[in-house]
């Protein structure tokens, strides 16, 4: 199917007599006839379900259409971004491992892999996404298990080169892992250019109205974790907490890396999407094929209107002529990149502050992609637990303002703007 089709149809096909929307299975717990039945679901035998912590009818039916969308053969739901981004990484490195990142991406993330994981025995190197490929081969060690990049970077909407990035990952025997929570599948699908898994902020796009938070993880299937097995003992020797599996034989390629990741991280921190949320974003996820073309309508229309303004130091979107990045957005992103414009204000942080404030149609919030236009100053929001040097590496000067521009007119969000920046 084509993925208009898969955005309104994919995940969930009713049988006779069945109801034709997505039922949300609310129950924390399943019923069987035997002791045998269930056994079968704890060896890993059977498929089914026995207690919503680790799998749940109705999230499995939204994890297959964003699967579907994304060309993946496995997918699975968390209960954020946050989550699905740690349990990609933290799938395949543990204590002892070290993992590559692009530098630019977003500041939860990067203090997620730089502060949180380093607590856990992870060590990182951040790279910049324009980095050569003598440097980025560089930052490789003997215990690198993952690389790490966004397809667009929120907020500083670099564009990462995913073929050259995977083809560095592979070279070294491990995995690209992008997060392509701003793009989305509408956009661009990263298993097409070599990405091993996609993992999503469903918070986003992909609900696009600001009502359930979510995550999810894309298995490409492709990645072969058995010829690197010295390197995946997670994968390719026994688990003895799940009786001996050894994933990468019993799963293959194509279903290993969600299998052990829902049976073991999920089993044991427990960081599910709620049934009610996951139906929430099937119903964002009918729609998403035609809302992001208008968002990325609207986005170049701002960005477009900001380069000509006098108080305006920069534009920063990838989709505009002449932007940094322009080339591999028509590379990557030919049918439009997002709904997202940063731009740098003459005056620093405090014309951010002043011309924020002086805003009527778009509201200031700590979110983004979403139906209604909002905007935020990442430096003293999102990423000020970045130092300046940080945020520097990052593409993020304090002054920044990110604008996530929604579904509305066009013209009342220039004519917003443009009231806005008078004040500024």
């Amino acid at each position: 199917m084509k993925k208009e089709t898969i955005c309104v149809q994919g995940g969930y096909t009713p049988g006779n007599g069945e109801p034709r929307q997505l039922p949300i299975v609310q129950s924390t717990t399943f019923k069987y006839d035997t002791s045998e039945d269930m056994g079968r679901l704890f060896d890993l035998e059977a498929s089914g379900y026995f207690y919503s912590r680790l799998q749940n009818p109705t999230n499995d039916a939204v994890a297959a259409k964003i699967c579907a969308l994304e060309g993946g053969t496995a997918a699975m739901l968390t209960s954020s971004g946050q989550a699905a981004n740690f349990f990609a990484l933290f799938n395949i490195a543990s204590c002892g491992d070290h993992i590559v990142a692009s530098s630019s991406i977003y500041g939860g993330t990067f203090n997620l892999i730089l502060t949180t994981m380093a607590k856990m025995g992870v060590e990182a190197t951040f790279v910049s996404p324009d980095c050569t490929d003598e440097e980025l081969s560089a930052a490789f060690r003997e215990n690198t298990k993952a690389v790490f990049g966004e397809t667009i970077a929120n907020p500083a909407l670099t564009v990462l080169d995913i073929a050259r990035f995977a083809a560095a990952a592979h070279a070294h025997g491990v995995p690209l892992i992008v997060d392509n929570t701003f793009a989305t599948p509408i956009n661009c699908r990263p298993i097409e250019w070599g990405a091993d898994i996609v993992t999503h902020s469903t918070t986003k796009y992909m609900d696009g109205h600001g009502a359930a938070v979510g995550g999810a993880i894309v298995d490409g299937g492709r990645f072969d974790w058995m010829a690197h097995a010295e390197r995946f003992p997670g994968l390719c020797t026994p688990d003895e907490s799940y009786h001996g599996i050894i994933y990468a034989e019993k799963f293959g390629k194509e279903g290993a890396f969600i299998t052990k990741c829902t049976s073991q991280l999920m089993r044991d921190l427990g960081s599910i999407q709620a049934p009610q949320n996951a139906f929430y974003l099937n119903l964002g996820l009918e729609s998403l094929h035609v809302r992001m073309p208008r968002h990325c309508e609207n986005g170049l229309a701002v960005a477009t209107f900001l380069q000509g303004q006098e108080k305006v130091a920069r534009v920063i979107y990838p989709s505009l002529p002449g932007d940094k990045y322009y080339d591999l957005a028509q590379k990557y992103l030919p049918h439009g990149s997002c709904g997202v414009v940063s731009f740098e204000l003459k005056g620093g942080r405090a014309s951010a502050e002043r011309f924020m404030k002086a805003l009527r149609c778009a509201a200031i919030e700590t979110h983004v992609a979403d139906a209604r236009t909002c905007c935020l100053n990442p430096a003293t929001s999102t990423h000020r637990q970045m130092t300046d040097e940080q945020l520097a590496a990052a593409g993020i000067p304090a002054g920044l303002v990110r604008m996530s521009c929604g579904l509305e007119s066009s013209e009342d969000l220039i004519a917003d703007i443009q009231q806005a920046l008078e004040q500024a």
